[in-house]
């Protein structure tokens, strides 16, 4: 097959990664695969050009002349399937194919914002869904929102299909013991915008006792360290961390394609956003047989079921505090024990061989 990728931009985001996995998926199995995009971010363009999978990009500031501009290159570019992520690509794609098209089509939804269901905008995305042949969810929380705003779609155009993980990449490493240094290294890859809840970390740290502070490190990985910020949820944080003393105890990196590495070398993995479809984060820190910490968002607390204590909610900080208080009250064996637990469900849930089969059969058609 002739299969076209398309997202907004080959940035650090977690559409991304998955977007860039699952090309690297289908490349291996022999298809001939390329991407489009409308913005110049180039965290994943390396890993596309080592790989030998093509991309462009149509920077074209004005929205309409961009949707028409990426509707001649899809129409034009002779491809068996097309795999939108996210709702603007998805929206573009599926107005490429009006009034009719001889390629699949199948978007993905991959955000539960609440806003969907309150703002007129986001309703109306989810209407042109009847264009595609499938619409993906990667939770059933994501796609229960899709469903409730667009009543009319059927249900043999709706798949939930997880995140995916290569497990063979993402594991363990022999010889790992917690808190090498008698400290708790907490990690973080989210991106800097007040989705993600940095602030809401750092007030829930201020809320621990001298003595747990100075047992935990958090080191956060994310993009936007520099201008243009997302928002001011960044400069709002490092205010906060130096109001409060924690400079010793939370760091703030970029977004780094060595990730892997570092989730491996952490004793938690935690994410603290508001809203996800399904976090790449929490898959990840499973594979890597971690114990993971977690807002109340999507499906992790069904999959994270077995310990109530590992989920909080993110807008209650002492709710996120409490959580903290309890990682740091766990030993060491029980912290290798829960990562074990949660390695296997990422292999049931997570492996990358049956998600990408199941993406070719809808493209397959």
């Amino acid at each position: 097959m002739k299969i076209l990728c398309v997202l907004d931009d080959l940035g650090s985001g977690g559409s991304q990664r998955q977007l860039v996995e699952l090309a690297l998926g289908f490349k291996e199995k022999g298809h001939d695969v390329s991407f489009l995009t409308y913005h110049h971010e180039a965290f994943f363009e390396c890993i596309l050009e080592s790989n030998g999978i093509g991309f462009i990009c149509i920077n074209e500031a004005r929205y309409l002349r961009r949707v028409v501009r990426m509707r001649r290159f899809i129409r034009k570019g002779g491809y068996s399937a097309v795999l939108s992520f996210l709702e603007t690509p998805s929206i573009i794609c599926e107005f490429a194919g009006f009034p009719k098209r001889n390629w699949r089509l199948v978007v993905g939804e991959r955000s539960a914002n609440p806003d969907i269901v309150k703002r007129k905008k986001l309703r109306l995305y989810r209407w042109f869904h009847f264009l595609a042949d499938y619409v993906v969810a990667n939770s059933f929380n994501n796609m229960a929102i899709v469903r409730s705003v667009n009543r009319f779609l059927p249900d043999r155009k709706c798949r939930v299909i997880y995140n995916m993980i290569d497990l063979n990449e993402w594991k363990p490493t022999q010889g790992y013991t917690p808190r090498k240094d008698r400290k708790l290294k907490l990690v973080v890859a989210a991106s800097h915008q007040y989705l993600k809840n940095l602030n809401g970390l750092i007030e829930a740290l201020a809320l621990l006792s001298q003595e747990d502070r100075a047992k935990i490190n958090v080191e956060w990985y994310g993009d936007r360290l520099s201008q243009p910020h997302f928002d001011g949820s960044l400069a709002e944080a490092r205010r906060k961390i130096k109001e409060f003393g924690l400079g010793h105890v939370v760091s703030l990196f970029s977004a780094t394609n060595e990730i892997r590495s570092k989730m491996q070398d952490a004793d938690v993995v935690g994410l603290f956003s508001f809203y996800e479809g399904f976090p790449n984060a929490v898959c990840e820190g499973m594979a890597c047989a971690k114990p993971v910490i977690c807002s109340i968002v999507s499906d992790v607390s069904t999959v994270l079921s077995y310990d109530k204590k590992l989920l909080f909610d993110p807008k209650d900080i002492q709710s996120i505090s409490n959580t903290l208080v309890y990682v740091l009250g766990l030993g060491n064996d029980q912290l290798v024990e829960i990562g074990s637990r949660n390695r296997q469900i990422a292999r049931e849930k997570f492996d990358r061989e049956v998600i990408v089969n199941k993406y070719l059969e809808l493209l397959n058609g």
